[in-house]
């Protein structure tokens, strides 16, 4: 299945994105990864565009195509990503979730984007206003939302394994 995760930066997407895929052992798909190995080729600068997430979708589709699990992660701000990882999943035959992670405590968000530390070479983090700021679409379909305010990784895990069961989603761990 494909899993696809969204939301804005420092709500805890990379780290739940992680765990999931490892218990899962489903491979994850990170847009800023793809993004920033762009940018370090030299064939592009910041902002992209649609370059990452299209490679995204690509590597997400032939993973899918292979018999195995899909852990995408993103900002994933327009219904057009939304509908495009709709579109992988339907191209490789296998059911979508959607998960929109968020930190409703605007104070611990605020404190995450500030003391985040970043693991991919030479990605610049958003500074809060650019967090604030930026392009957002609601969410205008059925999803699952994971509020990962004062939760440790583990407990916002255990919701969203609860909340991917209780949706009918076959969860399977095959690793």
């Amino acid at each position: 299945m494909l899993i696809v995760i969204g939301g804005l930066p420092a709500t805890g997407k990379t780290t739940l994105s992680r765990l999931l895929a490892t218990h899962l052992g489903a491979v994850h798909v990170r847009i800023d990864t793809i993004e920033q190995a762009i940018v370090r080729s030299g064939l592009a600068r910041q902002p992209l565009g649609p370059a990452g997430y299209m490679v995204g979708y690509a590597l997400a589709e032939e993973h899918l195509r292979q018999g195995l699990g899909v852990v995408a992660e993103s900002v994933n701000p327009l219904a057009a990503t939304r509908d495009a990882w709709q579109e992988v999943g339907a191209k490789a035959g296998v059911p979508v979730a959607e998960v929109e992670v968020v930190c409703s405590d605007r104070e611990e968000h605020r404190h995450r984007v500030a003391s985040r530390s970043i693991d991919i070479p030479d990605l610049r983090p958003p500074t809060w206003q650019e967090v604030v700021d930026r392009e957002y679409e609601p969410w205008e379909r059925e999803h699952i939302v994971v509020d990962t305010s004062g939760q440790t990784p583990e407990e916002s895990l255990g919701g969203l394994l609860r909340s991917l069961d209780q949706g009918n989603f076959k969860i399977r761990n095959i690793g």
